[in-house]
């Protein structure tokens, strides 16, 4: 059976000269989704597609995958995060399979985060796989295997895997060689953990994006306070949040417009070096537009 492969319009940009913007919810701690819903409406007016969180620093949410469903169900086209940690591989080919038959196509391969990084301290992880392995997964689905033998029933899933990639990490080989495996795997493009400079996102690029042919969405990270820097800090896996920028909230008069400033200026200045970027405004979605508008990014004919 031939099946036409549809582009998603994460895919269509990514591919396109313009710029791409994502950004990020987290679903609701609790069974109403009503809220993050609405926060989507609006923040989909001004980017491609909005990232959907899967039990981001190993604490209980709502489904990714429900979430994403109610987002497609109201025309906004959702990125589904998938974490190996609480799931085996039975369950994460359940999930793929599942979201190919929801119409949810966009896929952020994780790892995941410790789960003593959460409030559950006693959870067990799964981690029967981890990031490299779900796009492997990826992969074979696309093409139409089945994980036992032969071939999927009803032929294969078009899926649009992406990775996530720390340009801060402290060892830059193994970081690279990282990202090779994940290229090697299928991912199609890298979203990554929050950047603080111009030079680091620059580094990561050139040295290893680009060769390996993977369009960037850079990670601008919305800081509300000092404070609020030290604690993701100290509890966020992966964040290095350079001294400069702890003292330039701790000045301002008012951190959070500071915070909006600076993640304005990191948006305008990591456009011109990646493919675009993914903004993290935890419990300050309404902030996104600001910051946008702040850094001349205009989607309005995306």
């Amino acid at each position: 059976m031939i099946r036409k492969t549809l582009r998603t319009k994460l895919q269509s940009s990514l591919q396109s000269e313009g710029v791409t913007v994502t950004a990020e919810i987290m679903p609701p701690r609790g069974g109403d989704p009503s809220d993050a819903i609405e926060k989507a409406k609006v923040l989909s007016k001004k980017l491609h597609a909005i990232n959907v969180t899967d039990g981001s620093r190993a604490i209980m949410r709502m489904s990714s995958l429900a979430l994403c469903k109610l987002l497609l169900e109201s025309n906004i086209e959702p990125i589904l995060q998938i974490a190996c940690r609480d799931k085996n591989r039975i369950g994460l080919q359940a999930e793929l399979l599942g979201a190919h038959a929801l119409g949810i196509k966009n896929i952020l391969c994780l790892t995941g985060d410790p789960v003593k990084a959460g409030d559950q301290t006693k959870a067990k992880s799964v981690h029967d796989w981890e990031a490299v392995k779900l796009l492997n997964q990826i992969s074979a689905f696309n093409r139409g295997e089945d994980p036992v033998s032969g071939f999927l029933a009803n032929g294969p899933t078009d899926l649009f895997p992406g990775a996530a990639a720390n340009p801060s990490a402290s060892n830059y080989n193994s970081l690279k060689k990282r990202l090779e495996k994940k290229k090697a795997a299928g991912a199609k493009f890298l979203q990554t953990q929050m950047v603080m400079d111009h030079e680091t996102l620059e580094n990561f690029c050139t040295e290893i994006a680009d060769p390996l042919d993977l369009p960037v969405l850079a990670g601008v990270f919305l800081l509300k306070s000092a404070k609020n820097a030290l604690f993701i800090n100290k509890y966020v896996p992966g964040a290095c949040i350079p001294e400069y920028i702890i003292e330039r909230l701790n000045k301002a008069k008012d951190p959070l417009s500071e915070g909006i400033n600076i993640a304005a200026e990191q948006t305008k200045s990591f456009c011109k070096i990646a493919k675009g970027v993914h903004i993290m405004a935890i419990k300050a979605e309404e902030h996104i537009s600001t910051i946008l508008e702040k850094a001349d990014i205009n989607l309005a004919s995306k």
